[in-house]
């Protein structure tokens, strides 16, 4: 009856409500039967009877003994409380029952004004007694007998009814509120925990954020996370499609040359050294692509060894514009490198080489016969940035939003022909980038170039040799 987390809240309310309230009804019961209603009455009693006596003093205060006991005695029928007369002393003058009660044991009374107290008579019974000092020094003491109160007196008192009748509907109303505030911690906590048992559903929805603030920080967490898996599975899923569309070319070309080769369809020496050389530039396509694949991987479970150093980035510029000149040559375009002398920054220089590969290599194949590719290095605040720029093609506003996405490949001007990519490259130098603490970013528009700008802190982010595990 109580599995589920809401009943059980709520139960757990109910309970702590419950004994809060039978705490105090415990501790009120305990207090009206030692201080009952009926010794409150007695107290303004006689309060009222000495006060009524005390200003009318001067009218019995001269009268004879015999007289003023006449009075007191007159006094006690009227008020029913027995009167008493004592000296500074506490020597008895008159006592309004004198002879009909016990003597009262008043040399105990703390002459208090205004105060109930108890004392005994000489029988061991107990009576309720208050005192007040007169102007001219006696003390005039008010008593009647201590009434003998139990626990059935109190419950049949008149006031009690209603006290039970309201504990009752505060009980009532107090369950009432703790099943809503039951509800509002363990609905959203239930549709946690019903999605959390679906994980990962296809099509999951974020759920809604209600109840506590630590409730809906937890189901934020939950929506976050469930974003995170959700775009996961999506890459992982065009990952997957990605690499089988890529492999399938090559694949299908090695095995109809190789199969042309064992048919003897190639029957000249030239066509079978055409083969021969197709199935060895597709062979190492798949080569290249397996290797960007690798180092893909091991850059997303962050187990890429960074050999870190302190890299002279003006070296390794000019060593790329020795690497790629006579390719550049070959094509007619101008490469050169104008910067000056720079620190050096910390981070793998190999790694760092193949980013500046891929982009110089790029930049060239889309840049035309007559065109220029630039490298720039300057100090920036607390980085060093470099760019790569050409006066090539220039990548389209549709294309520039997915440059750096895994596998994509912009239009066929932009494909290179049989050179192509798998579209691996860009995706491969924006995680050494963001390995090394540093940014990549690129503007450019049709017709007029791109520039590829890079930003790499002086001071390396982590000293550890493994880059960081993306979060």
């Amino acid at each position: 009856m109580f599995s589920s987390l809401r009943s059980r809240l709520w139960l757990t309310y109910a309970l702590v409500i419950a004994a809060a309230l039978a705490i105090v009804a415990v501790v009120f019961f305990f207090y009206l039967l030692r201080n009952p209603p009926a010794y409150r009455q007695i107290t303004v009693q006689l309060n009222l009877a000495l006060t009524v006596l005390s200003n009318r003093s001067d009218a019995w205060g001269n009268l004879p003994a015999a007289r003023l006991q006449r009075f007191f005695s007159e006094q006690d029928e009227l008020f029913g409380i027995r009167i008493l007369l004592l000296d500074s002393g506490r020597n008895l003058l008159v006592d309004s029952r004198q002879g009909q009660s016990p003597e009262l044991l008043y040399s105990r009374l703390i002459w208090v004004a205004r105060l109930t107290q108890i004392v005994e008579d000489a029988e061991g019974e107990r009576w309720f007694s208050m005192a007040r000092r007169l102007p001219d020094g006696n003390y005039l003491v008010a008593a009647v007998p201590r009434p003998k109160v139990s626990a059935v007196s109190i419950l049949s008192d008149e006031f009690m009814p209603p006290i039970l009748f309201a504990g009752f509907v505060a009980l009532f109303l107090a369950l009432v509120l703790a099943f809503g505030v039951a509800r509002w911690v363990a609905d959203p906590l239930q549709r946690l925990v019903n999605a959390a048992g679906q994980f990962p559903a296809q099509g999951a929805k974020p759920l809604p954020l209600a109840g506590p603030q630590e409730v809906q920080e937890l189901v934020n967490a939950y929506n976050r996370m469930t974003a995170r898996v959700q775009s996961s599975q999506q890459s992982q899923k065009d990952f997957v499609a990605n690499v089988s569309h890529e492999l399938k070319t090559p694949l299908t070309s090695v095995q109809g040359f190789a199969q042309a080769l064992l048919d003897g369809t190639a029957e000249t020496p030239e066509a079978q050294r055409s083969a021969a050389q197709i199935i060895y530039d597709e062979s190492g396509r798949m080569h290249r692509m397996v290797l960007d694949l690798l180092d893909l991987v091991r850059l997303d479970a962050g187990t890429l060894d960074l050999k870190r150093g302190m890299v002279d980035i003006s070296a390794l510029l000019q060593s790329m514009v020795e690497k790629f000149s006579p390719q550049a040559g070959r094509a007619q375009v101008t490469l050169a490198f104008s910067g000056q002398v720079l620190p050096p920054v910390p981070g793998d220089g190999d790694r760092l080489a193949q980013v500046f590969t891929n982009l110089v290599e790029n930049a060239l194949k889309f840049t035309p016969a007559g065109g220029r590719v630039m490298l720039d290095a300057a100090l920036a605040a607390e980085f060093l940035e470099i760019k790569v720029s050409d006066t090539g093609v220039g990548i389209t506003p549709q294309a520039l939003a997915h440059i750096f996405e895994r596998f994509y490949q912009a239009d066929s001007s932009r494909r290179g022909g049989p050179g192509r990519g798998a579209g691996l490259g860009l995706a491969i130098a924006a995680e050494i980038v963001r390995a090394h603490g540093g940014k990549i970013s690129v503007q450019s528009s049709p017709g007029q170039g791109s520039v590829f700008l890079i930003s790499l802190p002086f001071v390396s982010p982590d000293a550890s040799t493994l880059v960081r595990k993306k979060k």
